[in-house]
């Protein structure tokens, strides 16, 4: 198992790359990368030659997916990115997340405004999934607060699933042909109807692949009558989902992320609703061994007050070893890393941009 670790770091200036072995207490900051653009997400891909995929939103240039073989020394633009066609009257605002799929260079693009793209060739040309960018509901989806944004993508065999805010969660069961709403369970308090057939502020879904009839996922469920609905949980495949949230301190929240090594551990990040930070000025990051059965407080290494984090969906993550590595950036800058599944945690880097992704891979 490779120990050297790389994490790549997508900011409102550009993309950043942290190096260092799994456990370290410093890693050493690349100068920024992509200079110019705003980094909603990245991606690395270890099938093969280590790559890092991103995609870049400039204002002279537009949105773009930029491509790394050098451990994100340099980077260069890939043949073609995901494209509106000139009739279809949306444009290209950002793009949200790139995930592998299962072909050795088959990739999932989800955009704003919400929609998917699919790529069979590294990122080289992309096909526009209609089946759900043409969706009857698509034309009705509503913004959330950081846009209207399709930010989560798990691909599980001839399954689909994807999170959109504000337009909930939808499934294929055809590799992408068709998607339809699976919103059973999800609550979205801001709506009249507090389980609407879609509409849902999902902010992120996760899967693991030993479990995968099991589906994780962070809600904006809102207000007092959706109380502890800020984590849910599916175990029939995204058809049906239920709370697991009791015990944590607050009802809001971006991240989550599984065990690399065991589907039933989780964590999640609690913000305060109102300001979306963390609670009372003290971090923490929750833990629940038993599926959301229960949740655990870890805070070894944070400040004890007087530190107001905001982590944002796309930067939470794991570099998939077996001691289950974490690592999240704030929007102040900072990336804090634990390398015992959140047992203690430590900066290794500071006064970067506002931090939007964060990934990692052990190389």
């Amino acid at each position: 198992m490779a120990k050297r670790v790389l994490v790549s770091i997508g900011t409102k200036k550009g993309l950043f790359t942290l190096t260092g072995n799994s456990g370290s207490k410093a890693f050493a900051v690349s100068e920024p990368r992509i200079a110019g653009a705003t980094v909603y997400t990245s991606m690395i891909d270890t099938r093969g030659t280590p790559t890092i995929l991103a995609g870049a939103t400039s204002f002279f240039f537009g949105t773009k997916v930029m491509r790394s073989t050098d451990l994100g020394k340099t980077f260069k633009e890939t043949r073609t990115s995901p494209l509106f066609a000139k009739k279809d009257g949306r444009a290209m605002k950002n793009i949200w997340q790139i995930v592998p799929g299962a072909g050795k260079r088959e990739l999932w693009c989800g955009v704003e405004p919400a929609s998917l793209f699919h790529s069979m060739d590294g990122g080289d040309s992309w096909e526009a999934m209609k089946g759900l960018n043409d969706h009857p509901h698509a034309r009705k989806w509503n913004p959330g607060f950081g846009g209207l944004c399709l930010h989560s993508i798990v691909p599980i065999g001839n399954r689909i699933h994807v999170a959109i805010s504000s337009g909930g969660h939808y499934m294929s069961e055809d590799g992408g042909k068709t998607f339809r709403p699976s919103n059973k369970g999800i609550t979205a308090g801001f709506q009249p109807n507090i389980y609407p057939e879609f509409g849902q502020c999902v902010h992120r879904i996760a899967s693991h692949p030993a479990t995968p009839n099991r589906l994780y996922g962070q809600n904006h469920g809102g207000f007092d009558q959706c109380k502890d609905t800020c984590v849910i949980r599916s175990d029939d495949g995204g058809r049906t989902w239920k709370p697991i949230a009791k015990g944590l301190p607050t009802d809001f929240g971006f991240g989550i992320v599984i065990h690399p090594k065991n589907p039933d551990t989780l964590f999640v990040i609690p913000l305060q609703p109102e300001t979306r930070t963390s609670g009372g000025g003290s971090p923490a990051v929750y833990r629940s061994t038993n599926g959301g059965g229960s949740w655990q407080r870890m805070a070894k290494g944070f400040p004890k007050k007087d530190a107001y984090f905001t982590v944002l969906r796309d930067a939470f993550t794991t570099d998939g070893g077996p001691d289950g590595a974490l690592y999240f950036g704030t929007t102040t800058g900072q990336v804090w890393a634990s390398p015992d599944a959140g047992e203690s945690w430590r900066r290794i880097a500071d006064s970067l941009p506002p931090i939007y992704s964060v990934k990692a891979a052990r190389v």
